[in-house]
């Protein structure tokens, strides 16, 4: 039996400028994913079509916000000669997949769908749910399969589209016979990069709560940042005993610090392990862990923020990565759609059997059957 071969799928909604949060939860790993030699293909998607399902009203800014993504996704290391990046709406076979799809699942499925449904309560659409959003872990499934990806990173709020992906390739499958390839999730292993908070404290990195650091951010613009992070309430004194759990300074330590940024800015410490028994301790204050992981912060971001501007220098370069990345992807989704219809039985006008047998049978005058 043919070995199946390694692919991934992943990508991001347009709706702004990347931040940390997508750098420790998924770029980083991407890269990692990239250079491992791992897998036979690697696509990337920019998925507007997806932002279009809650900004139908907004496209200029799903527009703008595109090439924001792709400089980011370039200064973090994606390299489009390794992988492939590409526009979702560039592709209309996945609209198409999308179509088939949408006859192997039920109503009350995508509403038990945990994803859709916190997605649609955040959002407060209540019963005012755009169709095309409603129906987007079907889209979804469109974009992994077009591509026959066997593998797709993601946090574990993202689980339950995987599950529902998996779900719609069985089906399909077992009606039309084994065309789709069923994806497996990839969880992030650093427990700390699946959700970083805002530097507000708050549960989630947002655009408008205004508590995210991008990667585009100066140096200046971290820093300030990271010194006005909300840290533990109760630690109100150096000598006060302080709590890691939940400290926003300490979630951000988890995701980026290793042993070596201590040799290098903090030579009083061996590990995070020794660091956090002081200030647990008490007698350490929260000015001078903050300007650590501001040192951990810049070393990481600085190369990024340097290969951003050197993009930013040459924007129809760009351009031109995601127009010959979405050439490509369109042909790899054009094979899988027509191996779909073929399985389907709607590939007319290539069936040259179903043309010949239609003729015999009109020749010998089998015009009821």
């Amino acid at each position: 039996m043919e070995e199946k071969k390694k692919i991934i799928l992943t990508g991001d909604r347009p709706t702004g400028r990347l931040h940390v949060g997508h750098y420790a939860g998924s770029l980083k790993r991407r890269v990692e994913l990239q250079e491992s030699g791992e897998f036979e293909d690697m696509f990337i998607m920019i998925a507007d079509a997806q932002a279009l399902t809650d900004n139908a009203d907004n496209p200029e800014k799903v527009r703008q916000n595109i090439i924001q993504v792709a400089l980011d996704y370039l200064s973090c290391g994606l390299d489009p000669a390794k992988t492939t990046l590409f526009i979702q709406s560039q592709i209309p076979e996945l609209t198409e997949l999308t179509f088939y799809y949408m006859n192997l699942v039920t109503v009350s499925r995508l509403q038990r769908n945990p994803t859709v449904k916190n997605e649609i309560k955040m959002r407060g659409f209540e019963t005012s749910i755009p169709v095309g959003f409603f129906a987007y872990p079907i889209s979804q499934a469109s974009d992994i399969t077009a591509f026959k990806a066997t593998t797709v990173p993601v946090g574990e709020d993202q689980l339950p589209m995987i599950e529902q992906t998996r779900e719609i390739v069985r089906s399909f499958n077992h009606i039309y016979g084994e065309v789709l390839v069923e994806p497996d999730a990839l969880i992030p292993d650093n427990k700390a990069c699946l959700r970083l908070p805002g530097i507000d404290g708050k549960a989630k990195m947002s655009k408008s709560l205004n508590n995210c650091i991008y990667l585009s951010d100066t140096e200046e613009e971290v820093k300030k940042k990271v010194m006005s992070m909300f840290t533990d309430p109760n630690h109100l004194r150096v000598q006060d005993p302080g709590c890691v759990e939940g400290n926003p300074v300490f979630i951000y330590l988890d995701a980026f610090c290793n042993d070596g940024h201590f040799e290098k800015f903090w030579p009083e410490y061996k590990n995070l392990d020794e660091l956090k028994g002081h200030y647990t301790r008490g007698g350490l204050g929260d000015v001078k862990v903050k300007k650590f992981l501001n040192q951990v912060l810049q070393e990481e971001l600085t190369p990024i923020r340097a290969r951003r501007k050197e993009y930013e220098k040459n924007i129809p370069e760009v351009y031109r990565i995601l127009k010959e990345g979405s050439i490509k992807a369109r042909k790899v989704a054009a094979q899988t759609l027509a191996d779909v219809k073929a399985a389907m039985k709607i590939n007319y006008f290539d069936d040259e059997e179903l043309i010949q047998s239609q003729a015999q049978r009109f020749s010998e005058g089998s015009l009821t059957e």
